[in-house]
């Protein structure tokens, strides 16, 4: 069953922010994850929905999802996030 990561986030350090973007997309491959969502335009359709952003990331399976978010390859950019926005990340089972 695929695992996917969902992430909401405000964007506090833009210049951070693109440097972490650019580095993301080979530490994914490794463990088979790939961008649903990355961005884009939203609205709010019911509840609240605190952060601008929203990235969406597809695994084969939830492990693969957490062994992505754990590893050594996501480790550098995984602290550049984390210095240049502020957010919530959950992985959730998929169909």
């Amino acid at each position: 069953m695929a695992g996917f990561i969902v992430t909401q986030i405000e964007i506090t350090d833009p210049e951070t922010y693109d440097s972490y973007r650019a580095q993301v997309p080979p530490t994914l491959e490794a463990y088979g994850g790939e961008y649903v969502v990355r961005g884009g335009e939203q609205a709010v359709l019911e509840g609240d929905w605190p952060y601008p952003r929203t990235v969406i990331l597809k695994f084969p399976s939830v492990e693969q999802a957490k062994a992505w978010h754990a590893s050594a390859e996501y480790e550098g950019p995984k602290a550049l996030r984390q210095s240049a926005a502020k957010g919530n990340m959950l992985v959730v089972d998929g169909v």
